[in-house]
């Protein structure tokens, strides 16, 4: 009877967490455009709603039962709905939804019961039903009784600071710019451009609308702001997205300043409203199909901290206001945080919705947010450097090598701006690694990329890649928006496009970069503890006590974290990952990392770099011949060498030929390289400029041009404030390919590193065609 008894008692303990009782919440929703047709809903006869506690009277609101106990789902729901001692009759929808009109100011009180497989659990919210005030102050106009800046204009709820940046802004100036400039603008823009207007079931509640019936919209024309403010000056103050777009209707909330009847939160509801309505309006639909927009939540975002340093403070980044604190320069208190209050990354996480200036009102970052795990700080990035701020490495690698081997040990994951930069790889015996040119060559970093736009061609893609997806690659369909690499790699059809240099994963195949990348993983990971199995025992790594274990297993996560499986930066991820391996005692043979040719006056260069060497005997240039490969050529190796080296080799070619490297071991083994097809000799058929090379340089780059016609020709070099550095050529030129040299050591005074500029200026000898180009190199001390 006892065994019976502690077994029973066993049995409560074990799976007891299953039988907990739920714990109920109700959830507003926020209901867009968009979200009402998939609703089944009907924008004649329902509206919009923000999903905030204050709504506008007689407007609708939607609510949703959560259960934050634990992951059973709710299976039933009761809603009591009562204003005062009045009940409200809800509509429920969407099996366990429900929404009611609120038609009267004043509160509303919801009780929401929830049953769960576990049990029931009811709970008690507020929701405040109020008419529209405005903004106040607008153009010098204040609004007849109270208004928002009519209030927050002196003391010290002084809120005049936020007003002169809104005012300026696309929200500030919603209404405004588009009445006087756009032809297309009319009266049924005006429930996202001004504050108030029924969006979309008729409503009173002293919206623009309400308060407009003796004017008259008649199209757009430089004179309707300022007639607007001279005659009717009572609606200025309602025509922007004014601060009660946002934060709900105020009248509630001025009657005794209660803050519980007036909203402030982050999350995307109220810019749905109007940025949720595709085709056009398509900004939130591609948001949620963003990582971005899944709260990824874990307890351990539960903590208090002083500092925002990224080994410390979770929220910085993995909570939505943790990450608008970090950005004020201010520290989010963690402590107290529950899944159920925990906030995604939203529109307003990354934009100020009230403007400042910056570009799409981007958040400004504090000074230490553009430093690395390891000290690094960069410059580079643009706009970009909003996501670079928290996909990086959370450790320097150095410091971090004297830690205990834990199964959280490591640079943490979203490692893209250490590898796209190239740092804070482990090193071994004080060898640097390979870098590629991405940073510097990508002016705003992860928005040239990865927000590319795509148009919205109502396709099964649509929405799901490029904008505020932040995918390059359509999960669901395989296909990939390439736009933002033809610039500089010509059109590819998707990301397998891009061939390996060679056969870095050693599997007698010269695939696609990524594919050569994961296979350089594989092995990597294959060679770490336990040795031979393709998983990583970090218990084992640590028990090792091998010093170059430990950096291998740093490095394989620095790498895999990335998850661009190479394209963010592929010197370095190959270079990393065979340093790594051969660290750790596996054979690592000679590392190409990159093959290209060069064509100048029909004479070819082809280029090629190693980061290591091991017994490497050299290089045999090879032709092919129809569907034959003959040697023309051998180039010496370097041995065995663990730093870079650089080889080329010249020759002339007519027409159009294709070349390889058959790299050759000290005891006849060999490997090679990817092909490439070069064309020689070739009068050209139009007038371009070529991207200098070395990019970035130090002191000199070589620049080359091509000309169909025997031309005038002027190259220029310019500074970023478009001064004069150099003319390097001024004089008439052939017909054919050129290149010129630019050197800072032949200047008279020293340049700075940075972004500079030449151009091509071009016009045939006969005068009947002319042209110009300009490009972008960086100079890198």
């Amino acid at each position: 009877m006892k065994k019976a008894l502690l077994f029973a008692l066993f049995v409560v303990i074990a799976y007891g967490i299953s039988f907990a009782q739920p714990r109920a919440k109700v959830k507003i929703e926020a209901v867009s455009p968009h979200k009402l047709t998939t609703l089944g809903l009907t924008t004649s006869t329902n509206s919009v709603s923000s999903g905030l506690n204050v709504v506008a009277k007689q407007t609708y609101v939607y609510l949703s039962p959560l259960n934050i106990a634990d992951t059973n789902p709710v299976t039933a729901a009761v809603y009591e709905v009562k204003k005062g001692a009045t009940t409200i009759t809800t509509t429920t929808f969407n099996n366990t939804w429900a929404y009611f009109k609120a038609d009267q100011t004043g509160e509303y009180t919801v009780k929401l019961t929830v049953t769960t497989a576990t049990g029931t659990d009811d709970t008690t919210i507020s929701i405040y039903s109020a008419n529209y005030l405005g903004v106040g102050k607008v153009e010098g106009v204040d609004a007849e009784g109270a208004s928002c800046m009519g209030c927050h204009s002196s003391g010290s709820k002084d809120f005049t600071s936020i007003f002169d940046k809104w005012k300026v802004s696309g929200h500030g100036e919603a209404f405004k710019v588009p009445a006087e400039t756009n032809s297309h603008f009319s009266s049924s823009c005006f429930k996202c451009h001004t504050t108030g207007t029924d969006h979309d079931a008729a409503a009173s509640n002293n919206g623009f609308d309400d308060i407009s019936t003796s004017w008259v919209y008649s199209g757009a024309n430089s004179q309707v702001w300022d007639s607007l403010v001279t005659y009717y000056p009572e609606l200025v103050n309602h025509a922007a997205v004014g601060c009660e777009s946002c934060h709900g209707p105020g009248s509630q909330h001025s009657s005794g300043g209660d803050v519980n009847k007036i909203a402030v939160s982050l999350a995307d509801g109220a810019c749905a409203q109007c940025h949720d309505d595709p085709w056009r309006y398509n900004k939130v639909a591609q948001h949620e199909n963003s990582l971005h927009a899944e709260a990824l939540w874990s307890s351990s975002f539960k903590r208090t901290t002083t500092d925002n340093s990224l080994g410390s403070n979770c929220s910085r980044c993995h909570d939505g206001q943790g990450y608008v604190t970090f950005m004020k320069g201010e520290v989010f208190n963690a402590a107290n945080l529950t899944e159920a209050d925990h906030m995604p990354i939203t529109c307003a996480t990354c934009h100020d919705p009230h403007g400042n200036g910056e570009t799409a009102s981007l958040r400004n970052s504090p000074a230490i947010s553009d430093t690395l795990g390891n000290g690094f700080a960069y410059t580079v990035g643009g706009t970009g450097q909003v996501c670079m701020n928290c996909h990086k490495a959370r450790r320097d690698n150095v410091t971090y090598m004297s830690t205990s081997v834990t199964s959280t040990w490591g640079p943490h994951h979203s490692t893209q701006t250490d590898v796209l930069m190239g740092q804070n790889a482990a090193s071994f015996n004080g060898s640097e690694f390979m870098s590629g040119s991405h940073q510097f060559a990508i002016e705003n970093a992860c928005v040239d990329c990865h927000m590319y736009a795509t148009a919205d061609t109502g396709t099964v893609d649509r929405d799901k890649y490029g904008g505020h997806t932040f995918k390059i690659v359509n999960p669901e369909s395989g296909n990939a928006n390439m736009k933002a690499c033809a610039s500089c790699h010509g059109t590819k059809a998707n990301l397998e496009a891009f061939e390996a240099s060679a056969d870095y994963d050693r599997d007698g195949t010269i695939e696609g970069i990524q594919d050569e990348i994961d296979g350089l993983i594989t092995i990597l990971r294959t060679q770490l503890p336990p040795t031979g199995v393709d998983s990583v025992s970090y218990s084992l790594v640590q028990s090792s006590g091998d010093l170059n274990i430990k950096k291998a297993y740093w490095n394989y996560q620095l790498i895999a974290y990335d998850g661009s499986r190479g394209m963010h930066n592929t010197k370095f991820a190959v270079d990393v990952l065979n340093k790594s391996i051969a660290a750790i005692g596996g054979v690592v043979p000679v590392e190409l990392v990159s093959f290209s040719a060069d064509v100048e006056k029909g004479m070819v260069t082809l280029k090629w770099e190693t980061a290591t060497e091991t017994n490497n005997k050299g290089f045999e240039i090879e032709k092919k011949y129809d569907k034959t490969w003959k040697s023309i050529s051998f180039v010496e190796g370097k041995g065995t060498a663990t730093s870079a080296n650089t080889y080329s080799y010249s020759f002339k070619l007519e027409g159009t030929a294709s070349f390889r490297l058959k790299q050759i071991d000290m005891d006849g083994s060999y490997e090679y390289s990817k092909e490439i097809e070069v064309t020689g000799t070739v009068t050209p058929k139009e007038y371009s400029l070529s991207q200098n090379y070395p990019n970035p340089f130090n002191p000199s780059t070589t620049i080359k041009f091509a000309l169909p016609y025997d031309s005038n020709v002027k190259v220029v070099v310019y500074n970023v404030t478009g001064e004069v550095v150099k003319v390097l050529v001024n004089s008439v030129q052939t017909a054919g390919t050129h290149e010129t040299r630019f050197s800072t050591n032949e200047l008279g005074v020293g340049l700075s590193s940075g972004i500079y500029f030449y151009s091509l200026e071009a016009t045939s000898v006969d005068g009947k065609s002319n042209f110009r180009q300009t490009k972008k190199m960086v100079l890198m001390k």
